[in-house]
């Protein structure tokens, strides 16, 4: 099992392309099932789970051709098969959001309840509910979900929580179903404006997606069209934090710092020097970070995906911080690993007390989710001496190339197989 080994203590310098965002790119994919030809895909990023979604949908029937730029193409005329099998699910949540498309187009979709990073229940109660209010029958039997409609029914679906798969796994459905589907409480995160985009080119009306109110008006088909995944914000913020913790001067390119305006704020409010311009964001830090308070909440609030990643900077950060998860229930799993490099912090239910110490010191640490694993490497980054990462199968499903791209910034760091 692959490990990757940091030697800590060297500014990050230099300029770092982002790739196309993961939590875009499988929606994108999946709503290919929507599709009475061929839905061609650009800038989506080479991870494991875009790959684990390409087995998925060559699964059910889908002709998938890929490009040496990962431009994707997927035909998905000759689907024969409406069921996603528990041994693909099992290893991405993500997995749900054939569900939609597959009882949209074929009427019926059986699916295996999902996998994937242990950071909570996330339950998939809200689709099936969205669904239920179709007019869809669900049965749940032997650990799958059997969805069937001869065709779906607009309505109005109001959602008790947030929920950025649920919002898009609706709107997909909606998109062929017959009248007018209205979601509210919808989530608002660019990746939800992107689908909406991406339907909209293979012919779907959709409508106020960005806001928490989402119209749909059904229409009878959805054709072939092209369509390029955006930036992956996420990446973007990480490469951000890399270079503040480690007091560099970065400039990350192929970006989109809209998408970024709480994440940036902070840093700023930490004293880093954060410049935008275009889809360039350059980042600058010299001296010790200050410490903040950071409150995780639903787009355009602080991304839960970055808390991990902040967790870090406030370890080293002068003063005391207090950081509040608001999305996940059990997201602080890097707390026990990072205490292992030195870091003072102290959880309390849903909020971690973090005071910020002089350094960190390199020691063995483990991965327990995506996320995490990436604190793992920013820590490592800052740390003194050596951090051995273990598990960063974790990383690979949400980086692209991250061991290569922090190399070419300066950092001292390598993957070792086996």
């Amino acid at each position: 099992m692959d490990k990757i080994l940091v030697r800590g203590g060297r500014s990050l310098n230099g300029t770092v392309p982002i790739s196309g965002a993961k939590n875009a790119a499988l929606p994108c994919m999946a709503a290919a099932l929507l599709c009475d030809g061929t839905l061609r895909l650009t800038n989506v990023p080479h991870l494991k789970d875009v790959t684990t979604m390409l087995e998925l949908l060559g699964q059910h029937g889908a002709a998938i051709t890929v490009d040496e730029h990962w431009g994707v193409d997927i035909d998905c005329t000759g689907v024969n098969n409406t069921e996603a099998p528990y041994n693909l699910v099992r290893t991405m949540r993500a997995s749900i959001l054939v569900m939609g498309p597959l009882v949209a187009r074929f009427g019926e979709a059986r699916i295996s309840l999902p996998g994937g990073c242990a950071i909570g229940s996330r339950p998939v109660d809200l689709h099936i509910k969205g669904l239920e209010a179709m007019g869809a029958k669900v049965n749940l039997e032997g650990g799958y979900i059997h969805v069937q409609a001869p065709r779906l029914k607009g309505t109005r679906i109001v959602f008790d929580l947030v929920t950025v798969t649920g919002t898009e796994n609706l709107m997909m459905a909606a998109a062929l179903a017959e009248g007018t589907t209205v979601l509210e409480n919808a989530a608002r995160e660019p990746e939800v404006v992107d689908l909406a985009l991406c339907l909209n080119k293979m012919g779907a009306r959709v409508e106020g997606a960005g806001t928490d109110a989402i119209t749909i008006h059904g229409v009878e088909r959805l054709t072939s069209a092209s369509h390029a995944v955006l930036p992956d914000r996420i990446e973007t913020g990480t490469f951000m934090m890399a270079a503040a913790v480690t007091q560099g001067n970065v400039t990350i390119t192929r970006t989109d710092p809209t998408m970024l305006e709480a994440p940036i704020l902070k840093l700023q409010q930490c004293g880093v020097e954060v410049e935008t311009e275009g889809d360039v964001i350059r980042v600058r830090s010299d001296k010790r970070l200050r410490a903040a308070d950071i409150k995780t909440l639903p787009y355009p609030g602080f991304p839960t995906d970055l808390q991990a990643q902040m967790v870090v900077l406030m370890s080293v950060a002068q003063g005391a911080s207090i950081i509040t998860e608001t999305i996940f229930e059990n997201r602080f799993m890097h707390v026990s690993e990072l205490q292992r490099l030195g870091a003072d912090i102290a959880v309390r239910g849903n909020t971690v007390l973090v005071r910020g110490v002089e350094k960190l010191i390199g020691a063995p640490v483990m991965a327990t989710d995506l996320r995490a694993s990436a604190s793992l490497v920013l820590a490592g980054l800052a740390a003194e001496g050596e951090t051995l990462i273990s598990r960063v199968y974790h990383i690979d499903r949400g980086y692209e190339r991250i061991e290569e791209k922090l190399l070419a910034l300066g950092a001292d760091i390598q993957r070792l197989h086996g």
